[in-house]
């Protein structure tokens, strides 16, 4: 009888042993969340980068749209004064 209760841990300890295996369980999923909010972390970060990129680029396109639009007007207006305008009509 008394090696039988000596080979069985008592209850507290079983308690101790399945705490201790669920808690380490939970820390390797823990640093997997960790490095996983990383990695997304740095993918914000890159669409954040290409977000800015484009809206500068998009901002370009605006400036020289506008500014093709008065060199144009600007040409046509150089181009009636002249008298090119009519030429062309004729």
């Amino acid at each position: 009888m008394e090696e039988y209760l000596q080979v069985v841990p008592p209850e507290l300890e079983i308690i101790k042993q399945d705490f201790e295996r669920r808690n380490s369980e939970l820390g390797k999923k823990i640093e997997l969340l960790e490095e996983e909010k990383m990695h997304l972390r740095l993918d914000v970060d890159v669409q954040k980068l290409e977000a800015e990129k484009l809206r500068k680029g998009k901002n370009k396109a605006e400036k020289d749209l506008d500014s093709l639009k008065t060199d144009y007007k600007k040409l046509r207006i150089s181009i009636k004064i002249v008298g090119l305008g009519k030429m062309s009509e004729q």
